[in-house]
């Protein structure tokens, strides 16, 4: 059999996570040449986890400008990468979830005749507003796709109701799990144990809120929240609380939390101290998607800042709930955690739905025998 082109197009930290243990994969299998294509949608960040897991690109497309909206860089990227496309010539393209690049990447595919790869297929919410821009991405995304990698069996439900063929979606796990089993063995770094310095016997509670649709009044309600739980508990927990750097975020939280003794606000975490403050947290209080998968990976119940999720699995397990960005909402949602140890045990020891580590093997595996 000839040697199978495989380029995989990354754009974010979070892209990166999920995508570095299918890259790995790919670069360890006979028969495969990789090729790492980065946008650097998010320049900062993506480039520590690719130095985390010892993926060195072989196009770096450097499209991150300040401020720029969202046609901007969706032009970018139609731009830039089309070109590389047609040079490399692959025989599969992989892409990730559900950013712009994703979105940008699938379409490029398409123009060029080449399969497509859709990582973490099938999440949905039903409200194309809901997270913004990311329902809309995957969707087109999803349209595309040759092959569809759905972390569950509720994703691929999704699937099915659009019309995909089933023989077209490959329940694999999420890839997410695979990269936090390497990372979590990792040593502690030392920002983490900078961090926990002074916290002493209290609760770590882990903050992250950043999501566009919560730019506003809901984000102000999320700050309101944690002010009201952090003055209530002084004695019990300390958040730490590592601020997005748009200023939407920063020009909100820093005015309102940054006064407090026992809240901790810091630049963003790179992957692995994240990771590392994760394991060692109470409760996660977060409206990223990420964690709802990662959290629960080390048994740490997650309160989601959003009204809606595409992550339901969770859910209904019982390793996360929705609390939606009102703050009395947020504040019974955590006094209910933090005073209530049979209702944290109960969220904590609920089993994860996103898989078993070996997302990237059946991704792969689905690659090679679609070409047999």
């Amino acid at each position: 059999m000839s040697t199978l082109r495989v380029l995989s197009v990354i754009g974010t930290r979070p892209e990166a996570v999920k995508m570095a243990p299918v890259v790995q994969k790919l670069r360890q299998t006979p028969g495969i040449e990789s090729i790492v294509c980065v946008t650097a949608q998010h320049r900062q960040m993506l480039d520590q986890v690719l130095n985390l897991f010892e993926i060195v690109p072989e196009i770096d497309l450097d499209l991150m400008q300040p401020n720029q909206s969202l046609a901007q860089i969706t032009a970018a990227i139609f731009t830039h990468l089309d070109p590389v496309i047609r040079q490399v010539k692959p025989d599969w393209i992989l892409s990730q979830g559900d950013t712009t690049t994703v979105m940008a990447t699938a379409l490029l595919a398409y123009y060029n005749r080449v399969r497509f790869g859709h990582v973490e297929a099938g999440l949905r919410t039903g409200d194309k507003f809901q997270p913004f821009p990311e329902e809309i991405n995957r969707m087109v995304a999803g349209v595309v796709a040759d092959l569809h990698f759905a972390p569950t069996e509720w994703s691929r439900d999704n699937l099915l109701k659009e019309n995909v063929p089933a023989e077209r979606i490959v329940v694999t796990g999420n890839p997410v799990i695979d990269a936090l089993r390497q990372v979590a063995e990792k040593p502690t770094p030392p920002e983490v144990e900078t961090l926990l310095q002074g916290i002493g016997p209290r609760r770590l509670v882990l903050v992250t809120a950043h999501r566009r649709e919560n730019f506003g009044q809901p984000l102000e309600n999320i700050c309101t929240a944690l002010r009201i739980l952090a003055e209530a508990y002084a004695s019990n927990i300390h958040i730490i609380y590592p601020v997005h750097l748009n200023p939407n975020v920063q020009n909100t939280v820093y005015p309102r939390l940054s006064d407090i003794p026992n809240i901790t606000l810091c630049p963003p975490l790179d992957y692995l101290p994240m990771v590392h403050l994760m394991k060692r947290a109470t409760l996660v209080l977060t409206d990223s998607g990420g964690i709802q998968e990662e959290a629960p990976g080390f048994g740490v119940p997650v309160l989601v800042m959003r009204a809606t999720t595409e992550r339901p699995e969770g859910v209904a397990a019982g390793t996360v709930k929705l609390v939606g960005t009102e703050s009395e909402t947020i504040l019974r949602a955590a006094r209910l955690l933090l005073d209530n140890p049979s209702e944290h045990a109960r969220m904590a020891q609920a089993a994860n739905p996103y898989g078993d580590g070996h997302a990237a093997e059946r991704i792969v595996q689905s690659i090679l025998e679609y070409h047999l």
